[in-house]
């Protein structure tokens, strides 16, 4: 497949608002799609680059190439050029770089030099996300969306789904199953507004800490064990906390979901930028280890000694965790069987308190009978926080003044379009320490893709945790919405833009 066939749909897809005619558009792309291509040509759609970064910045980027007369590149063409670019290292690494980019931009047409630009600046903005190209693979192959979608959430790649699925047809789709030593996408939840409200929707449950650490995905196949961030990257050798926790399990196999987080003295959680700091360091382990030694909690089992827990209603999996984990690795938690009763309300909303006194996030309040929905936000899991907090994507950031000369200060916060563009709510800069300060300065210049005088432009990639008191109109901002008095929580690199919260969202939360 030539390069010029994913810009003209990438193009054609951005031009038409309509669901319906985005999936056709990718459908009849992915009918022209060679099986070993569907990896990289799913993610050239989806925005990203294989490669992730390749060290090519904006100034590079603008330098003019005149283009090729007529298409000639082919996808895996490109993606062997990039995998080049991004193999660069030493002396000279930046104008071998260049010398490469000049060489790929110079086959490319004015059109793919456009798109080639968007996709490496992470600019591709059209809409064509991870479940358009679910719904258009089905069309494509002539398989059940629903079995698309499980296949992708149990496999952990959409692209490696695509491979098999067109190679061998909708059958391909039975390999796809739980297994220990592949990690799954974890299950997402919505949010509620206090503990009654998750109560009356959700029936029978149970309320548990919502723990203010790093979510991991913890393999154990007999003495190996192998753990993963919610994003699907292994750290392994960066929490032996965990791997020794996982094999205290009475289990020889086991798949389990939990969080990791730092505890101080008193019990309580660290700052969650310690613990982030921690589990993104692979710098002396063993010495971090004693330093700041992390504890694992569990609060969900997915598989133990070859059996598939997925579907079991969520009660059954707490008793197979509960069989197999000592109780000091289990999350704390309280079953509300009976929620309409005003003892259990009352029970619920003192243990919410109680998980605030002890330094947790809130609360996580989950259906007894809900399966575990691998890769979906389902309405069966809420969280309940005591303040307003969303998860936005920085647009850009502005020079401080005062004491903060010198330092990128003021946010520009950006929340997630329907066709995967970011439109802005608003700014701050309250709720920064200068620790904080002086690591988003580095950030987001090396994420910069303008600097006008005032700032930095940059790829919206970095989300931040962001506390307000409310949402109210305004007419300043594109959503038609900002937020009152925005404050800084923390910046979550466990997440990417894609998990970032809706413009839906905040509209739905205006006063």
């Amino acid at each position: 497949m030539l390069l010029a066939e994913i810009a003209r749909t990438s193009r054609e897809v951005a031009e038409t608002a309509a669901r319906s005619t985005k999936t056709a558009l990718l459908a009849e792309l992915f009918r022209g799609t060679e099986p070993a291509e569907a990896p990289v040509v799913i993610t050239y759609l989806a925005g990203r680059l294989p490669q992730r970064r390749i060290g090519v910045g904006w100034g590079t980027l603008r330098e003019s190439v005149p283009p090729a007369e007529a298409p000639g590149l082919a996808v895996l063409e490109v993606h062997g050029l990039l995998d080049r670019i991004a193999a660069v290292a030493g002396q000279g690494a930046q104008g071998e770089r260049k010398r490469l980019l000049r060489a790929l931009m110079s086959a490319a047409t004015t059109e793919e030099q456009g798109f080639l630009v968007r996709l490496i600046s992470g600019e591709v903005r059209q809409g064509a996300l991870d479940a358009l190209a679910v719904e258009a693979l089905a069309a494509a192959s002539g398989a059940a969306a629903v079995d698309v979608r499980r296949a992708v959430m149990l496999g952990g790649s959409l692209g490696a789904v695509a491979e098999v699925l067109l190679a061998r047809g909708p059958a391909a789709l039975a390999d796809f199953r739980l297994e220990v030593g592949r990690p799954v996408l974890p299950m997402l939840a919505h949010t509620a507004k206090d503990v009654d409200e998750a109560l009356d929707r959700l029936g029978p449950c149970a309320v548990e800490e919502k723990l203010d650490g790093v979510r991991v995905q913890v393999h154990r196949d007999g003495g190996a064990v192998r753990i993963w961030t919610r994003t699907l990257d292994e750290i392994t050798d960066r929490l032996p906390e965990v791997v020794a926790a996982a094999l205290e399990l009475a289990a020889e196999q086991a798949v389990l979901d939990g969080e990791v987080l730092a505890l101080g003295e008193d019990g309580r959680p660290r700052p969650f930028q310690e613990t982030a700091g921690r589990v993104g360091s692979r710098l002396d382990v063993a010495g971090a280890r004693v330093s700041l030694p992390l504890s694992p909690v569990f609060f969900d089992l997915l598989a133990v000694d070859g059996r598939d827990l997925l579907a079991l209603p969520a009660q059954e999996r707490h008793a197979e965790l509960a069989r197999v984990a000592p109780e000091r690795l289990r999350v704390r938690r309280l079953v509300a069987d009976d929620p309409g009763s005003a003892a259990t309300r009352a029970a619920a909303r003192a243990f919410a308190a109680d998980a605030l006194t002890r330094g947790q996030e809130g609360v996580m309040v989950k259906a007894l009978d809900s399966p575990y929905n691998a890769g979906r936000r389902g309405a069966s899991w809420l969280k309940v926080k005591p303040v307003h907090t969303l998860d936005l994507v920085v647009l850009a950031a502005e020079w401080g003044h005062g004491r903060r000369t010198g330092k990128l200060s003021n946010l520009h916060l950006g929340a997630r379009q329907s066709d995967g563009s970011f439109a802005m709510l608003g700014k701050t800069f309250k709720g920064m320490t200068d620790v904080m300060l002086a690591w988003q300065t580095e950030r987001l210049q090396e994420l910069a893709v303008e600097t006008p005088a005032w700032g930095v432009v940059v790829r919206p990639e970095l989300v931040v945790e962001i506390a307000f008191d409310g949402v109210q109109g305004s007419s300043r901002y594109p959503a038609g919405v900002t937020l009152r008095f925005a404050r800084v929580l923390r910046y979550r690199e466990d997440k990417r833009a894609a998990d970032a919260d809706t413009v839906a969202t905040v509209v739905a939360l205006r006063g």
